[in-house]
């Protein structure tokens, strides 16, 4: 019984780290794609970047490509 939680434990917490891992590398290529089209990214962006959950970033990677400004790419 406690072989059968410990392995449960280390899913769970593998899933979390493959979470992690997938928010953190959308973010990083979103604030590279940003600073990329639009120069130095401010506090703000980064702090909003950071904050959100993994297909808020996946829908501002894509506006990124189109958006006139970075904060058309929070719309």
């Amino acid at each position: 019984m406690l072989a059968e939680t410990v392995q449960e434990w280390t899913r769970e917490w593998e899933a979390r780290g493959l979470q992690k891992g997938l928010h953190e590398g959308e973010a990083r290529v979103l604030l590279r794609q940003m600073r990329h089209r639009f120069g130095p990214t401010p506090a703000w962006a980064e702090e909003k970047v950071m904050a959100a959950d993994l297909p808020t970033l996946e829908r501002w990677a894509e506006a990124v490509l189109d958006a006139g400004s970075l904060e058309e790419v929070f719309r």
